[in-house]
């Protein structure tokens, strides 16, 4: 690795542990990021000796999961069954592999992997019982090319190695490991993880709208998240992942990030949204807000939350406590990526321990 790669990483690591306490007292512009973007996401060749049979209905049971497969030339079917140990195994695995590629976005994918997570999810519809994490159906198209998930293919194929080395795993329990496992990289809180989700096939596919559209307002945002069983409170809860990462004129149309540390989770959301003074962008491109410094944008459906009157008085705690909001939003998103999954009684509850503890 070159020193100037070697410096880069350094500094990450800087920003990372102490972001949440130097970023009042420090310079806002030591905290600014350019974002390069560079996409490169074919996932590599890989041969095994033991060829995984996955049976329709029976690959998953008892809601830790049973997995059938046989070895090298024996036609015996065997069963594996993972134990936590092997799930923090393919957590470790997507934890040494966030940070591999400098040039993207801010120099980790643990955002874009947040939102894979967050958008496998919710798409559940309380009604009907369909949508949500059980399925993994954003693999197929319609549902991959809805406008919403544009640019999730780069979470996607950034996971495929991981699912080579850990076939047994379901692509549904893998992006939300995923997601787990990139919050707490990137010091968010402890979200505890439940195993059972199976694949299914492009007919599970959901309708385009069930996401949110940044273009929106907070009656919009109560609609989609009304859906799914959520309440203002909650709502607000989620949007703090807009700490997160950025917004890209080829995905969504939008540009920039929401905070100076796009790859540390904290409560600057909205401590941002309250305190700085942000007018229309004025550009070719869709509507959103700026900052005087044109350094971070907010969205309309940011923006919205401090225009509700019931939705402001949340974002107002969240910004003077950051630890209101991490048990907050470990308990909402914990309960967003469990959507729509039919868990087994005896399903075990698992804690993942982080790779930067």
């Amino acid at each position: 690795m070159s020193a100037p790669a070697v410096s880069r990483q350094f500094a990450r690591a800087a920003l990372r542990m102490t972001a949440r306490s130097t970023f009042v007292t420090s310079s806002r512009q030591a905290f600014r990021q350019n974002g390069r973007r560079f996409y490169s996401s074919e996932p590599p060749k890989s041969s095994s000796s033991s060829t995984l049979l996955y049976l329709a209905g029976a690959a998953v049971a008892g809601g830790a999961g049973y997995y059938f497969y046989t070895q090298g030339s024996s036609a015996t079917p065997k069963v594996f069954k993972p134990t936590k140990e092997d799930y923090q195994k393919v957590y470790n695995e997507i934890a040494g592999r966030l940070e591999e590629d400098d040039d993207y976005d801010d120099g980790s994918y643990g955002p874009v992997l947040v939102r894979l997570a967050w958008h496998a999810s919710g798409t559940y519809d309380k009604e009907t019982g369909t949508g949500g994490s059980n399925g993994a159906t954003m693999r197929f198209s319609p549902e991959g090319n809805h406008g919403a998930n544009a640019g999730l293919k780069h979470a996607r194929d950034f996971l495929e190695p991981v699912k080579a080395k850990f076939p047994w795993i379901s692509y549904s329990d893998l992006w939300i490991i995923g997601g787990v496992c990139a919050i707490q990289e990137m010091q968010g809180p402890t979200i505890p993880f439940r195993p059972g989700r199976e694949d299914r096939d492009a007919a599970a596919c959901t309708p385009d709208g069930r996401l949110p559209d940044a273009a929106q307002g907070s009656g919009h945002l109560r609609d989609i998240f009304y859906r799914m069983g959520f309440n203002d409170q909650e709502i607000v809860a989620l949007a703090g992942a807009h700490a997160l990462g950025r917004c890209h004129t080829d995905r969504s149309g939008f540009e920039g990030p929401w905070t100076f540390s796009p790859t540390v989770l904290t409560n600057d959301y909205y401590r941002l949204l309250l305190e700085e003074k942000w007018q229309f962008r004025k550009w070719d491109g869709p509507k959103q807000y700026q900052d005087k410094s044109k350094s971070l944008m907010m969205l309309p459906a940011d923006y919205a939350l401090i225009q509700d009157k019931a939705m402001k008085p949340w974002v107002e705690k969240y910004a003077k406590d950051n630890d209101l909001f991490f048990k907050d939003f470990a308990a909402v998103v914990t309960r967003l990526f469990e959507l729509g999954v039919p868990f087994k009684p005896e399903t075990p509850t698992i804690t993942f321990t982080p790779t930067n503890a």
